[in-house]
């Protein structure tokens, strides 16, 4: 997979790119300036030691996050902990990842794009082992509290390792970067999926210890590879800010359809094994497996959506809005809604699963590129700060979301049911579609006035009846 990547993504000649004092440009045979044929033959070798470390990262993150879910709720509540306090140090993660990634983003710069990468993962792996040996405290208060302040060690971890692998990526694919995250987001959805299964079966043949301490060491075997194959990148900080750039009215839409999208997946984690051993009645370890239709559906059309949005970019604003209105369908289905009077068949349920999978994919996968792009055109400087601004305001905005399903959802799921919870859920996605929608119309329609004002159509026809008059 590798080598077809190095072949089929050139990078981009940066705008501000200017060929050192004394160097002269010559030509190769077909064509190409000498100078730049290098610099993109050394450029190729560090975007395979990119994708391979940031692979690594999506990978290992992804899979120590989802070990809890089968085995920690119930340690928990022998060590005194009830549902609700389980729920908080669950969602403790996401809130401490949004304020963490608004702060790294904003100084990526100061502290180095590849220091906070390298940093993030030793961070992270040590945590995961901590993890692992919370089972030896004194139940009650102790264990409670450490269990918050690891959990938020691990997300300063994750935060600050995704927030420079996005920047990094960006600037090693500055003209491919949705092809490559949703390339990427094979490996993510693998940890997963590997996740769930891998923890239960550790947990159950060696105890709570060894599922923990097993990742944890492998994310720290990580660290030093990371840090001999991962290129360094030289910045220069600049002056813009996440104010300047999260008020232009395009972003907020952007930002909104990545808190729709995070809240959407996050509602499904607490309310949707439930329903699915009470509905269909089917035994623990067949719910996982009916996990996998979402994750392996948006695992593997990723990469399809991220190389439409980069071969042609004027299909993002459909991918936006027909995902998020495909998405709100998705959610009204899943119940299926009680107005619907459609009785719930596990069939059914599994394929809106696979279409939730890929509708989440068509709105997630071209934000990045559409914010940066926004960016650009509103004068922000090209670089590696402004990719750290936007990593940052992409994870910041999908913590939130994190946060908010799981929180809000479990609350409807409880009071009306996971039926009308999920139908009310998809309520976010409804909106963030209907509202880029919109957006790209009134912008379209202003675009198209103010060129018609440039170039009145009777200029043309004044032009050529003087010059048929001349003659």
């Amino acid at each position: 997979m590798a080598a077809g990547f190095s072949a089929g993504l050139s990078p981009a000649v940066p705008r501000t790119g200017a060929v050192p004092a004394g160097r002269a440009l010559r030509r190769t045979e077909d064509g190409v300036p000498e100078a730049l044929g290098e610099e993109s033959r050394r450029l190729t070798r560090e975007q395979l030691f990119t994708m391979a470390a940031t692979a690594s990262i999506n990978f290992s993150s992804m899979i120590c996050y989802s070990i809890l879910g089968p085995f920690f709720p119930s340690e928990a509540e022998k060590k005194g902990a009830s549902n609700t306090v389980v729920g908080l140090i669950f969602g403790c993660f996401a809130l401490v990842n949004f304020l963490t990634s608004l702060i790294l983003g904003n100084y990526l710069t100061h502290i180095g794009a590849k220091f906070m990468f390298v940093a993030g993962m030793f961070v992270s792996g040590c945590v995961t082992i901590l993890f692992g040996m919370l089972d030896k405290v004194p139940s009650g208060p102790m264990f409670i509290g450490l269990c918050f302040l690891v959990r938020a060690m691990d997300a300063i971890g994750f935060a600050a390792a995704m927030t420079a692998s996005f920047s990094i990526l960006a600037k090693a694919f500055p003209s491919n970067i949705a092809t490559v995250l949703g390339s990427l987001e094979i490996f993510t959805g693998l940890g997963l999926v590997l996740g769930p299964p891998l923890g239960g079966f550790l947990y159950q043949s060696f105890g709570y210890e060894v599922p923990f301490i097993t990742l944890g060491c492998v994310v720290l075997v990580l660290v030093p590879v990371n840090m001999c194959i991962l290129p360094k990148y030289d910045s220069i900080p600049s002056k813009d800010s996440f104010w300047k750039l999260i008020l232009l009215p395009k972003v907020l839409l952007l930002c909104l359809t990545i808190f729709s999208l995070s809240a959407c997946l996050g509602f499904l984690d607490p309310t949707m094994s439930l329903f699915i051993l009470k509905k269909f009645k089917l035994p623990a370890g067949y719910v996982g497996l009916v996990f996998l239709g979402l994750a392996l559906s948006y695992s593997l059309s990723s990469p399809l959506l991220g190389l439409l949005s980069d071969k042609l970019p004027y299909l993002r604003k459909w991918l936006l809005v027909s995902g998020g209105l495909m998405t709100a369908l998705c959610f009204f289905m899943l119940g299926p809604a009680p107005v619907l009077h459609i009785e719930s068949q596990l069939w059914m349920f599994v394929l809106v699963l696979v279409l939730i999978g890929f509708s989440l994919g068509m709105s997630a996968i071209p934000v990045f590129p559409e914010i940066l792009q926004c960016a650009y055109e509103n004068g922000f400087e090209e670089g590696l700060s402004l990719l750290g601004l936007v990593s940052g305001l992409f994870n910041a905005m999908w913590s939130l979301g994190a946060f908010a399903g799981p929180t809000l959802g479990g609350l409807l799921n409880e009071k009306l049911g996971f039926e009308w919870a999920s139908a009310i859920q998809g309520g976010w996605a409804l909106l963030s579609g209907l509202a880029t929608g919109i957006f790209y119309i009134i912008e379209a329609t202003r675009r198209s006035s103010s060129s018609s004002l440039q170039n009145p159509p009777g200029n043309n026809e004044e032009r050529t009846h003087l010059m048929g008059s001349e003659t």
